[in-house]
């Protein structure tokens, strides 16, 4: 996986070339990812949907992230990056059904990687029922949802902790019951502006239906 081969940019998103995973996150070059955030509705209310990332994750495990996310590789165009919501979930989504957020540029820092990634984000509406995930389980360990505005206050600050609930998978693939209270620090993390601008982007996207 490290020796992935992406586009990298400048920081204007002008192309500069080609480079591994492993070279791009060592040295911060600006790269493309896909980010797929799943909506629902339940009896009115709005629920977005996180995935638990597996304890075996290099990066961030067992913390809550994206519903689907990755890498566009080199070869690769913006639609290709669906693949990933049927290799991490295991279900096929059209990407006519997606409603695109845009581009959302940011950096995240560690001691263990420099990540710039231009997202291009999308929003999957028509959310299927949990018991149609088949997850990989290398990647993913669960898949939770929240009432998004709990989770919009969170990220606002006008909230500390939100309740997350769905369903945790084992090694096997069996499904058990997954209740918590979590706060940010249980989030992968992108910055606040990220979290801003998709909490701006989903309003928008309700608003219009």
């Amino acid at each position: 996986m490290e020796d992935e081969l992406l586009k990298i940019f400048d920081e204007d998103k002008n192309f500069l070339g080609v480079a591994t995973r492993e070279e791009i996150h060592k040295l911060g070059h600006w790269h493309e990812t896909f980010h797929c955030w799943f909506i629902g509705s339940d009896h009115g209310e709005n629920y977005i949907y996180l995935q638990l990332r597996s304890d075996a994750k290099k990066d961030y495990p067992s913390l809550l992230d994206i519903t689907a996310a990755g890498h566009i590789l080199s070869n690769e165009t913006v639609e290709d990056g669906i693949r990933e919501v049927e290799e991490e979930l295991g279900i096929k989504v059209p990407f006519h059904q997606l409603n695109s957020l845009g581009v959302i540029g940011y950096t995240i820092i560690s001691d263990k990687l420099i990540d710039r990634e231009f997202a291009h984000t999308f929003v999957y509406r028509n959310f299927p029922s949990l018991d149609e995930f088949n997850p990989q389980l290398e990647e993913v360990a669960g898949i939770v949802r929240t009432e998004f505005r709990a989770f919009a206050d969170l990220w606002r600050g006008r909230e500390d902790e939100i309740k997350v609930e769905g369903v945790k998978f084992d090694d096997q693939g069996n499904s058990s019951s997954y209740i918590r209270t979590v706060g940010k620090e249980s989030f992968v993390p992108h910055p606040s502006a990220y979290f801003e601008a998709i909490i701006k982007g989903i309003d928008e996207l309700l608003e219009r239906e």
